[in-house]
């Protein structure tokens, strides 16, 4: 026990020092995360407690811990995940919502609140939905919006539905390269974080690698930009003249990324744009005038 006598400590810091030994970066966090998924207390509970309180949950804390030092997700044992201002539920199957996707929603976030603010309920597409949270994000921040989503994996999908439940956001099964052929034209925002690491590029973190859908990662083709592509051809076809197009790519393909874009005629405003950490993330661009080609 430590000094202050409170039991939770001593086990935190356990804990930590066990994940921080097996390579887990954010030891004392995931171990204070554990904790309260496990005891059913808070954090600041947790703190609190004296000398002599037991702490609920304590053994299977102790799993949990372990299993973390194995490197399975933080997220997986918790069963949830936060992305912006939304709590979503995830497990095996279904790609974790990193922080950098983040900035990819607000961007589909700020259009649809630009063109609500106009006088338009604007319509907005999530391909490659996976979780649902780009989706979810909309509809919860941007009320008023017409918010639809696909999303292929027949796993990943039912998380899709569980986070999307109530949100109004309309959910198809569904593969993104020919979704929504019924709104050909119609559309005011498609954004997507399509799967778009390289063959050659097999992520480093255990709980990516081993982990993270397969489907979910891997963009196809020699420079992993085959989903994107992909997605540039349907939102092509989807968005109204003017319509805005987001996508997320990796770090290394701040150049190739919009290079995609700009080998046709589709698009105008071709930006590609940073994360937080001042890392190539996502490309935006805006549909021209024209043919549907």
């Amino acid at each position: 026990m430590t000094a202050s006598g409170n039991p939770a400590q001593e086990l935190l810091r356990v804990g930590a020092q066990r994940l921080a030994d097996a390579g887990v970066a954010s030891a004392r966090h995931d171990a204070e995360a554990l904790l309260a998924h496990a005891s059913g207390l808070s954090r600041t509970q947790l703190l609190t407690l004296g000398a002599g309180d037991e702490v609920p949950g304590a053994a299977a804390y102790s799993a949990l811990v372990e299993e973390r030092a194995a490197r399975v997700p933080l997220q997986h044992l918790t069963g949830r995940a936060w992305f912006r201002h939304l709590e979503l539920s995830v497990g095996p199957g279904v790609f974790v919502p990193r922080p950098e996707t983040e900035i990819v929603a607000g961007e589909a976030v700020d259009e649809a609140l630009r063109l609500l603010a106009a006088g338009r309920a604007p319509t907005v597409v999530d391909l490659g939905t996976g979780s649902g949270a780009i989706a979810a994000s909309v509809a919860t921040e941007a009320r008023g919006a017409r918010v639809l989503a696909v999303e292929k994996d027949v796993d990943a999908h039912a998380w899709a539905a569980r986070n999307l439940e109530g949100t109004g956001v309309e959910l198809r099964l569904g593969d993104l390269g020919d979704a929504f052929d019924d709104l050909d034209g119609q559309v005011d925002v498609v954004v997507s974080n399509p799967p778009y690491i390289p063959p050659d590029a097999v992520p480093v973190d255990p709980e990516v690698r081993d982990h993270d859908p397969e489907l979910a990662l891997y963009g196809g083709g020699e420079d992993g930009l085959d989903a994107l592509r992909a997605v540039e051809r349907t939102a092509r076809r989807l968005l109204r003249p003017g319509g805005l197009l987001v996508i997320e790519h990796a770090d290394s393909q701040g150049e190739s990324a919009p290079a995609a874009l700009l080998a046709t005629a589709a698009w105008r405003d071709v930006t590609d744009l940073p994360d937080l950490a001042h890392r190539p993330r996502y490309v935006r661009a805006r549909r021209v005038e024209g043919s549907r080609r």
